[in-house]
């Protein structure tokens, strides 16, 4: 749930003298360090690092200046930061006030939302999708805000499976995610939440993205998260949104909203965690490598990345703070 995976390695105990020296000699090989890469990891170990500070600082901040609560800040920045804590990398008291107002879901409809949004629904999965971070994590114990969050976020799903956020259907951002990214993030934390209970929905929902027209870099990154890796009628769709987020990779490394677009850090960020979850590592290693040192070279020094805009160039704080939760999350996932 904190979006990454444990490795664990396991040895055997050779039985001759000569399966142990040679156990000895491939031990002094796999021993030698490779050129750079104790300084690459230096760096994304550092790199996390800065983004993990910029976030403890700003998403307790908003709160406290504002007197309200952000789903920018308190919803993909929190999700970060849980995700960090976790792994004992995020402080408890950055994320008081956040756990606080996310177990009073009955209080979510004061937040201000962008206008840009229809309604207040991309405020409820953002906030649900950190609420079920932070019950799976241990921050939360009582589930009762849980099932309350959630049954709201059913409720929001269309007749046809899918989430709209949107008041129209342009191309999602990191403040309005687009319909395929907002059902792939609702499938996922209602089956996180109580696969059983939201059964129809999940399936809804994976109709929904199993049909859609891969046609962008978000399309693809969506039917990743939203699809289950294990199941066969889901094969071919996700095999489909591998083979675009593979011809959209550009040469910085990167990913862009299209196969020709130049790179951006929000859909740099949301393809990767896609890519976790590829069950067959070796098929995404590179591109997971090449992505992770793109968000590495562009991060700002503050800790944060520039926003993503549609269209770009734009100044908004709301869309650094998400753009920034979803890169920490990014390398979190991946790492």
């Amino acid at each position: 749930m904190s979006g990454h995976e444990l490795a664990r390695l396991s040895f055997s105990t050779p039985v001759r003298g000569e399966l142990l020296i040679l156990s000895a000699l491939c031990s002094l090989l796999l021993a030698i360090p490779r050129p750079g890469s104790g300084a690459e990891k230096t760096e994304t170990m550092d790199a996390e690092r800065r983004a993990i500070a910029f976030l403890e600082r700003e998403v307790p901040l908003w709160s406290k200046e504002n007197h309200c609560f952000s789903c920018h800040n308190n919803g993909d920045g929190a999700r970060a930061l849980l995700a960090a804590k976790s792994e004992n990398r995020a402080s408890k008291e950055a994320l008081a006030d956040t756990v606080d107002w996310l177990v009073h879901p009955e209080r979510w409809e004061e937040t201000q939302i962008d206008p840009a949004i229809s309604g207040k629904p991309l405020a409820r999965l953002q906030f649900a999708s950190a609420l079920v971070f932070a019950y799976k994590t241990g921050q939360v114990k009582d589930d009762r805000a849980l099932r309350a969050a959630t049954a709201r976020l059913a409720e929001d799903q269309s007749a046809d499976g899918s989430w709209p956020v949107q008041v129209d259907e342009a191309l999602g951002s990191p403040v309005t995610y687009g319909r395929p990214l907002a059902t792939a993030m609702a499938r996922r934390t209602l089956e996180t939440s109580d696969q059983k209970r939201f059964t129809r929905s999940l399936e809804r929902a994976e109709d929904w993205l199993r049909k859609l027209a891969i046609e962008n870099v978000l399309d693809a990154s969506a039917v990743l998260i939203g699809l289950d890796a294990n199941a066969p009628t889901d094969r071919a769709q996700r095999q489909r949104a591998l083979d675009l987020l593979r011809r959209a990779q550009s040469a910085r490394g990167g990913w862009g909203p299209f196969v020709s677009s130049a790179s951006e850090p929000f859909d740099t960020a949301v393809a990767l965690v896609a890519l976790s979850g590829w069950p067959e590592k070796a098929e995404t290693k590179a591109f997971i490598d090449r992505g992770r040192d793109y968000l590495v070279r562009i991060q700002n020094t503050d800790g944060s990345w520039t926003e993503t805009t549609r269209p770009p160039g734009a100044v908004s704080y709301a869309q650094r703070l998400s753009t920034t939760g979803w890169a920490t999350l990014a390398l979190l996932a991946t790492h």
